[in-house]
């Protein structure tokens, strides 16, 4: 092992554990002077989803970390003052602005690659890019329609043309109306210092790998290379020059790589009690999560329902630093609906209690009710904790 590779530190889990807590904005105090937008920022993206059950997953993602911020406060913080952008990053995500040349990288290689079968007619690419310029920023419905008459993939032309331009960088989303997106001419969206900002691509994977890294507090290849889906050996070739220092985690069996400033303090603090969205980045990557808290968990919205185990949007409720239940949400008027409730014993009661109380308040609901516990005998202690 040479010295640049030899691990820095040696972790316990428990510290890992709490390593990557904090620096996903779980443990200690919330910067709520930075708010919603001081979340982006540190995250470096939050993913976008098209299930809406409490509220849409880009909504939840703050809520976890700040509590209960006004939903329509959410969306003018990511989308007011150009501070935002959708692109493609661990999947469709909001991300911050400053972060537009960092992704040069992925632009160049959607041009250089042919990666739809999608056919478009002559003209149709330059039509869509001349009706941006003349007429500002629209939805594909306003470019003249999204769809054909076919099935869900027949799209129009004016919207793959749209989301080819969107890709190669010529096109950015700067909001999201209704769930459409709203696309605009990158020149005229993207600062001037950030647009003409041309990165290589060992400049955009070195400062994203750096930011996956810092982001997570602590990873193992595949993690930090899947935040922002890196290729293996992309990350193989910037991660010595990334600023990531080389740990051991017990227990991990692989190699890690922490971000410096995570190592340099002990994480300390007070826990959120929260209901997590599946498409949050604390728990979005399953062998990380089961790796970190011994919780195995799987989105099941697309597993056909007689073969659901804990629901269709089983959202797992994170309390003391641990991942203590799960929770399938539903709205029925002005009542919560815990269809179905999953607790690791009867220790977890109060902390899904305190969850439900606060997630019904912050989507206005007045009442909670529960469906079904896994465990029947827990459901009489969890109606009441519910008070």
């Amino acid at each position: 092992m040479t010295t640049a590779s030899r691990p820095a530190a040696e972790l316990s889990a428990d510290e890992a554990r709490r390593i990557a807590l904090r620096a996903q904005g779980f443990l200690g105090a919330p910067d709520r002077r930075a708010g919603v937008r001081g979340v982006l920022r540190h995250l470096g993206q939050v993913q976008l989803d098209t299930i809406s059950v409490l509220a849409r997953s880009h909504e939840l993602i703050p809520y976890a970390r700040l509590g209960a911020v006004g939903r329509r406060t959410v969306e003018e913080a990511y989308w007011t003052d150009g501070h935002a952008f959708e692109y493609w990053s661990h999947a469709a995500c909001i991300l911050p602005v400053e972060e537009w040349p960092h992704f040069a990288f992925r632009r160049r290689a959607y041009r250089n690659r042919p990666h739809w079968s999608h056919k478009l007619a002559d003209g149709a690419y330059e039509a869509v890019i001349a009706q941006l310029r003349a007429e500002g920023p629209q939805t594909a419905t306003e470019l003249g329609g999204a769809k054909n008459k076919g099935e869900w993939w027949d799209w129009s032309d004016s919207k793959i043309a749209v989301e080819r331009a969107l890709m190669y960088g010529e096109v950015v989303v700067t909001e999201r109306r209704g769930w459409k997106r709203v696309y605009d001419l990158a020149e005229r969206a993207i600062p001037d210092a950030l647009l003409h900002d041309d990165l290589d691509d060992t400049e955009c994977l070195r400062r994203l790998v750096r930011q996956a890294g810092e982001a997570l507090g602590v990873g193992t290849r595949a993690d930090i290379a899947d935040y922002h889906r890196i290729k293996g050996e992309a990350f193989d070739a910037v991660v010595a020059d990334s600023g990531l220092v080389p740990v051991t985690v017990a227990g991990w069996g692989k190699p890690a790589w922490a971000d410096p400033a995570a190592l340099a303090t002990e994480p300390r603090g007070r826990h959120r009690t929260t209901l997590l969205s599946p498409f949050d980045s604390l728990i979005w990557e399953r062998p990380r999560t089961e790796r970190i808290f011994g919780f195995t968990h799987r989105l099941e919205a697309y597993v056909p329902k007689p073969k659901r185990v804990y629901g269709y949007f089983a959202m797992p409720v994170l309390a003391g630093g641990r991942l203590v239940g799960r929770i399938d949400p539903a709205r029925d008027g002005r009542t919560l609906v815990a269809r179905q409730v999953t607790l690791d014993g009867p220790k977890a009661v109060p902390a899904v209690a305190q969850a439900l109380r606060e997630a019904a308040e912050w989507v206005g609901c007045d009442a909670v009710a529960v469906e079904r516990v896994d465990a029947p005998e827990l459901a009489p202690d969890l109606v009441k904790a519910l008070g």
